[in-house]
């Protein structure tokens, strides 16, 4: 059982990679969203796979023997709530940016960009405007 939900993070993990190494925008957002649901495999992989037995504790007893962990669960349950209301408002921008800029490539949205002599954005002088660094000062506690 291990191994195959190994190999099920694995192959959605690579899928992920895959698509939001992706030209296309809506792609990255669907890679990204895949990924997380990689992150979530992981995290539910984290608790027990093995045991059906829900999470409590008979009577008489103290402690859970062959019990899943409900922490994992939890936790996998609001990262799935979070991860979609992610994904939603990450559509939305995208189409917002698609529909003003025409396009969906994200090679063309980044020479949309400013120019350089652009008003609105202050031009680069070069060597003016790197930070200048502090003189070095010889040392005083060599041998004289």
């Amino acid at each position: 059982m291990i191994w195959l939900l190994a190999l099920t993070v694995w192959i959605t993990t690579s899928a992920g990679v895959y698509l939001a190494l992706s030209r296309d925008v809506f792609r990255c957002v669907f890679g990204l969203g895949i990924l997380g649901s990689a992150v979530i495999l992981a995290l539910f992989a984290s608790g027990r796979l093995g045991s059906v037995q829900p999470a409590v504790i008979p009577l008489g007893e103290t402690v859970l023997r062959d019990a899943a962990n409900p922490l994992p669960q939890a936790l996998a349950l609001t990262a799935i709530v979070i991860g979609f209301a992610l994904i939603c408002f990450s559509l939305v921008l995208a189409l917002r940016l698609i529909q003003r800029a025409d396009t969906d490539d994200s090679v063309a949205l980044r020479m949309s960009e400013p120019i350089p002599t652009d008003p609105v954005k202050p031009p680069y002088n070069g060597a003016e405007h790197e930070p200048a660094l502090p003189a070095a000062s010889p040392t005083s506690g060599g041998a004289a």
